[in-house]
This record gives C-alpha cells, sequence and structure tokens, in this order.
C-alpha cells in the first residue's frame, strides 16, 4: 500500500476578481455607453455637473483609434467602469502643474450606486499602470461648477484625496468646460495582479495627446 502522496509543488493561480482590459468588442462599447447614459442621468438627479459640450456615450460607443483607448473595469465580465487611457506628454492647458507627462484617464465613469469601490480600484490600477510605463504621475479632471470649497463634487474630492489623489487647482479646458484637475502619483504594485488582472497594452511609445475634453 503506498503512502499518502506528497503535496503539489505548483499551486493552482486563482483568477483575479477584477479585469482592466480594452473594450474591443461591439457588445463591449455598447454596454459602456448605456453604463455612460446611466450614469449621466445619476449626475442630473442629484443635480452634478455633467458634460454639456460633448456626446461622451458615443465616444465610447466608436472604436478606438490611434489618438485613444477605451478600456473597461470588469467584475465576472460585468462592466463596472469604463474610461479613456491616453499616456502622453504634458498638459498645457494645466500651466505649470502640468509640464511633465503622465497617464490621463479621461471620461471616468462607474456603474452608478455600485457597492463595490470601484474609484478606489481604479486609483490602485492607475498608480501602477503609470508606473510600468514609466510616467511619473496620473492625471484626471472632474467637472466643476465653482469654487471647489462649494463645489457639489467637493465629497467627491475628499474621497478621492483619502485614496492619494491631489487637486492641482481647477480652470477650463478647450470646450470651455470647468474642471477640478487631479493628479496620483506612479507607484509600482507588484502584488495588484492577484486583485486585478490587466491586460491593457503597454505601447511602445506614449500616444501624444493634450487639450480636449476629459473627464473624471
Amino acid at each position: 500500500m503506498s503512502g499518502p502522496s506528497a503535496p503539489s509543488r505548483h499551486t493552482p493561480q486563482v483568477a483575479a476578481p477584477y479585469q482592466m482590459r480594452l473594450l474591443r468588442t461591439d457588445a463591449e462599447r455598447a454596454e459602456a455607453g448605456a453604463l455612460v447614459e446611466d450614469r449621466l442621468r445619476w449626475l442630473t438627479l442629484r443635480g452634478l455637473p455633467m458634460p454639456m459640450r460633448q456626446d461622451v456615450p458615443g465616444l465610447y460607443r466608436a472604436t478606438s483609434g490611434a489618438q485613444r483607448e477605451t478600456a473597461g473595469l470588469f467584475e465576472d465580465d460585468v462592466l463596472l467602469a469604463c474610461l479613456i487611457v491616453a499616456p502622453g506628454p504634458a498638459l498645457r492647458h494645466w500651466g505649470r502643474d502640468g509640464n511633465s507627462p503622465s497617464l490621463f484617464l479621461g471620461h471616468v465613469h462607474t456603474r452608478p450606486a455600485h457597492p463595490n469601490d470601484v474609484l478606489r480600484l481604479i486609483t490602485l490600477w492607475a498608480s501602477d499602470h503609470a508606473a510600468r510605463l514609466d510616467l511619473p504621475c496620473v492625471r484626471a479632471e472632474a467637472l466643476a461648477r465653482r469654487d471647489l470649497s462649494s463645489d457639489p463634487i467637493l465629497p467627491v474630492l475628499h474621497r478621492l484625496d483619502d485614496m492619494g489623489w491631489t487637486v492641482r487647482g481647477a480652470g477650463r479646458v478647450t470646450d470651455g468646460e470647468r474642471v477640478a484637475r487631479l493628479e496620483l502619483a506612479a507607484e509600482s504594485r507588484p502584488g495588484l495582479t492577484a486583485l486585478i488582472d490587466c491586460s491593457v497594452p503597454l505601447p511602445r511609445q506614449p500616444v501624444l495627446r493634450s487639450g480636449g475634453r476629459r473627464s473624471l
């Protein structure tokens, strides 16, 4: 009779609960467009700032090109958030604060009232992705109406501050919309793959992009 078998030297890999990937199919892009529409309705009902000069759902339904890549955060193939990823140069409309290159996250939209802290997941992924791109920081913009100390988005800014984001003042982008400028330091997170499986490719050269409508 043989004795007990030796334990396996290879531990089975457990799939990460979340995935960050590009929106490749028509179905994924349509799902992202619908998520954005739901989010915009949610913002409208609460009197929060929302884009007025651009068809944001249409940006996600269109095929990505050389100047932009649309990506989504998924859990069990359910889309939790979508965003436009643009590794690129300094942001001229930020003035001195935008002099260095960055990973820019544009038009970040999360599924309304989702119980998971999706913004924190995006924050962890973005800081690690910027580090893998050898970029010093991540930048994003959040729509604002007035002085940030009394703007309706102030609670969101406080949450982002707790996650490590820094508010770099406010200003206007090329289409005249007023935004809060947000910056996050890049940070390598080798263990993050156990939480978020990322298949967003690392481009050989940054996509050159500046100006335009961008919002968190």
